[in-house]
């Protein structure tokens, strides 16, 4: 009696992938592989010296999916996204953001730094969107697309604010302490490298995983530009880069919500035609 092969699937997160890994097992001649969106786990009802399991694999492989082959000690192994660790470094990040947000909108106020706002405002939604993801993490795809979609319109709404907020400031502002926004500023870019140092095991998970490790990356990216608007307002005495940096982080709200909007469609259309 043949044994039963099994693999954990890298880059499967719906139902066309699923179909997709197994038609690539049926080109192998492998007619009965079963395969679970939820576990992302592979199994192929075949002995290991089976010649037909190195074509499976290639075959697979050149779908664009990623397998990892399961021992006997590990074939109950959980997916990495339902894993503790992961759950763990998803509370730390919620954590990370959300209390250093608070303080950093406290010295948008006590500064009048505009960018500093804008970023504590970055902070916060990434947070609440981790939050949201770690929340999601156990629910069916629907639902997780559908979370997604939420997330996209509160990113998009935090950056039309951004964007007000900004151009009211352009005619009404005030004098910007540009030390104290420099120290916030790299303050919070240490947060987020702290952030994705904590994901870095993590960035090569599924699509969620993947998600939150570019957030923090990207982030981290922002506070640096934050950082240099601090340096150019200290020797410029003009609040023009502050204002600017504000507007290239509300530019990223827009782009990520766009972005996020249009994968969590896409998603939810593959899902319905699988059906």
């Amino acid at each position: 009696m043949s044994a039963s092969v099994r693999y954990q699937v890298t880059g499967m997160d719906c139902p066309s992938c699923a179909a997709k890994v197994r038609a690539a097992a049926v080109s192998a001649g492998i007619e009965t592989a079963e395969i679970s969106t939820t576990t992302q786990i592979l199994s192929l009802p075949v002995a290991v010296d089976d010649a037909r399991l190195p074509e499976a694999e290639r075959a697979i492989t050149a779908a664009g999916y990623r397998l990892d082959r399961l021992s006997a000690a590990t074939d109950e192994a959980q997916p990495h996204h339902l894993t503790p660790a992961y759950r763990r470094a998803l509370w730390i990040v919620i954590v990370l953001n959300l209390g250093y947000g608070g303080i950093e909108m406290v010295g948008g106020y006590l500064t009048g730094s505009q960018a500093l706002k804008a970023d504590a405002l970055d902070f916060f939604g990434d947070g609440l969107i981790t939050l949201l993801g770690l929340v999601a993490i156990g629910w069916s795809l629907v639902w997780r697309a559908r979370s997604a979609l939420m997330q996209g319109l509160f990113l998009g709404v935090m950056g039309l604010g951004v964007m007000a907020a900004t151009g009211y400031r352009l005619f009404i502002g005030r004098e910007i302490d540009a030390g104290v926004m420099g120290l916030l500023a790299f303050i919070a870019l240490g947060v987020n490298l702290g952030a994705a140092w904590v994901l870095m095991p993590h960035r090569e998970g599924d699509a969620n995983a993947k998600a939150v490790w570019h957030f923090s990356r990207n982030d981290a990216l922002g506070n640096a530009a934050v950082v240099v608007a601090a340096g150019l307002v200290a020797l410029s005495g003009s609040r023009w880069p502050d204002l600017i940096a504000a507007f290239a982080i509300a530019g990223l709200f827009l782009q990520s919500a766009w972005v996020i909007q249009r994968d969590a469609r896409h998603e939810l259309r593959r899902i319905a035609a699988a059906r």
